[in-house]
């Protein structure tokens, strides 16, 4: 499907979004989709597009505006800038009129609008044949599902429009959250039931890219979960293997290049192209000032998360069996483990002004001993994020150059070829995972690999969650190891390892949810996971927790904001449009 993007979803993106400025405001849409646009094959399948385009403008807007949503969870954090311009709903001081709020509440009804204009009018269509309408209905009835469960996560009940209205009508009282989960299920039955989806497309098939039955049962699963509904999440997660979906087998870091976008893994996946617009987001966002074409480096990951990986043996990491009496010490008393070896007498005398007890620095084996920190750990701990000196190939400089992250910073140029970000005076955890290496694509925001959605993976620890729901902990745990075993760490309960020992549903629920975690970092599925585990509020907003250096000292911290945000307010411009709606509690 990727051919699509590139000659239809340029122009569907030009009609759809320029002149949508409200999610009411659909006449440049509608001029278009509802009067000629269904008068022919071609110009139908271009609304097909354009619905599935909303999906994908998700994850190549790379403008600051964009949110990431996994900064929203524990495992990463915004650069400080970034944090206050974007991402005031942790800190605090969020009000209903933010744009964050408009901007995604319009952006979801929009592809449900999209969605819509298929669905209803795509019958009419003369020279298309009804097999091939069938299959566009149900991939767009998915694509609707896809859009309201994003609302029912963050908002947990919204209108439910399944036509298109005169700008006027759209006049709806919300329905509950137990209703819109209602029509999800619905949409994803019809979608199931449609005998013209296939299951799975094959790589090599012209319709790679688009809905499948594989996506529409991993979708289901989710709802099912947030319903707590373990039995139905356990039955649709077990077909999604059924359908011929694996997991990759090679190295884990491998999993996010471009030769292997279309493994078994990879359920559905935003269809990227090495193209100016079509590219993929986050090897920007996330990319560091020496990726190949400089990334933005807005986003870096939690210092609390990246220590919570394991050891490879199973052993939970504590900094004092590395280092003896390093929990005890402040975090800036301890910064000097970090620093380079060979320090210059200046860069000494700064890092005492800093607060770091230099007495414990070795003038040429401290590289060295941080490094032990990190090595032997769970191996996704390094194809995730560059640690401490360890090196990342840049291609900044138009040759591929190898750089390490040391402290303190002095040059990104030869010969020091320090790692750099938009951030040099701190030293903070910078995001491997999806980041263009060396010389590979052409452009960091034309980095063609898609990004995946929903993969295998996930599938495996989804159907673990409700298999251990159920208390057959045991069986659980075996779908957890299929995940670990790939990763290369000790399974669970593996014989005389007491340290993955799990004894009960109690036990192996905190792991899995680690599990998720550290498969699926930098992903943006995890938000609305610790919002449905009923966890956001400890992981994210713990005591001090906040965008830290590499040895816990705070840039910022998170300011819990009170229960009302654990869901999203109505934003207050389509509250004083459609009276009838009402807003959450606790919001004004």
């Amino acid at each position: 499907m990727k051919h699509l993007h590139k000659t239809l979803i340029g122009s569907a993106l030009t009609l759809a979004l320029a002149g949508c400025n409200d999610f009411l405001d659909l006449s440049s849409y509608d001029e278009v989709s509802s009067g000629t646009a269904f008068s022919t094959t071609t110009l139908a399948e271009s609304v097909v597009v354009g619905a599935y385009s909303n999906i994908l403008y998700d994850y190549i807007d790379g403008s600051r505006s964009r949110l990431n949503w996994d900064a929203f969870s524990s495992v990463m954090d915004p650069t400080d800038g970034h944090i206050y311009l974007n991402y005031s709903y942790l800190t605090g001081t969020i009000q209903p009129n933010d744009a964050s709020f408009l901007t995604y509440w319009k952006r979801f009804y929009e592809g449900i609008n999209r969605a819509n204009d298929v669905i209803n009018n795509i019958a009419s269509c003369p020279t298309m044949s009804d097999a091939l309408k069938r299959q566009r209905i149900a991939e767009c009835k998915f694509l609707r599902a896809f859009h309201y469960y994003r609302l029912n996560c963050l908002w947990r009940g919204v209108p439910v429009y399944l036509e298109n209205l005169a700008p006027g009508e759209y006049t709806r009282a919300r329905s509950s959250e137990e209703q819109v989960w209602g029509v999800i299920i619905d949409d994803l039955n019809d979608c199931i039931a449609c005998e013209e989806l296939p299951g799975k497309y094959k790589s090599s098939d012209s319709g790679y890219g688009r809905v499948t039955k594989g996506a529409a049962y991993t979708l289901r699963g989710k709802v099912y979960l947030w319903q707590k509904k373990w039995k139905e999440a356990e039955k649709d997660f077990l077909e999604v293997g059924k359908l011929g979906y694996e997991l990759y087998q090679g190295d884990y870091a491998d999993l996010f290049k471009l030769a292997n976008e279309k493994c078994d893994e990879m359920i559905f996946s935003a269809q990227m192209e090495e193209v100016q617009g079509f590219g993929n987001v986050f090897s920007y966002t996330y990319g560091n000032m020496v990726t190949k074409g400089n990334g933005n480096s807005s986003f870096f990951m939690n210092a609390r998360f990246v220590d919570s990986y394991e050891w490879a043996d199973g052993r939970p990491f504590d900094w004092d069996d590395v280092i003896e009496g390093y929990d005890a010490m402040q975090p800036k008393a301890r910064s000097v483990y970090f620093l380079r070896d060979n320090m210059t007498s200046a860069e000494s005398s700064t890092m005492q002004t800093y607060g770091a007890d230099l007495s414990e620095y070795l003038e040429t084996g401290n590289e060295a001993r941080i490094r032990a920190a990190y090595t032997g750990r769970d191996p996704r701990l390094e194809a995730t994020v560059i640690t401490p000196y360890s090196t990342y190939k840049g291609g900044a400089s138009g040759a591929e150059l190898t750089y390490t992250l040391r402290w303190p910073f002095r040059s990104s140029a030869a010969p020091s070829l320090d790692l750099e970000t938009r951030a040099n005076s701190y030293m903070l955890y910078s995001i491997r995972k999806f980041v263009t290496s060396g010389n590979e694509y052409a452009h960091i925001q034309y980095n063609p690999v898609d990004v995946p959605i929903f993969r295998y993976a996930d599938v495996l620890l989804c159907l673990a969650e409700a298999v251990n729901e159920q208390g057959r902990y045991g069986e659980a745990a075996g779908y957890v190891n299929e995940v670990r075993k790939r990763a290369g760490v000790a399974e669970l309960n593996a014989p005389g390892n007491s340290h993955v020992a799990v004894t009960s549903a109690d036990e192996l629920r905190p792991r899995i949810r680690n599990e998720k975690k550290w498969e699926l970092a930098c992903e943006e599925q995890l938000y609305c996971d610790e919002l449905r585990w009923g966890t956001w509020q400890a992981d994210k907003f713990a005591a001090g927790n906040g965008l830290q250096e590499t040895w816990g000292a705070p840039v910022y911290e998170y300011r819990w904001g009170g229960p009302a945000y654990l869901k999203w307010p109505i934003p207050s411009s389509e509250r004083e449009k459609n009276p009838a709606l009402v807003q959450n509690e606790n919001w004004h």
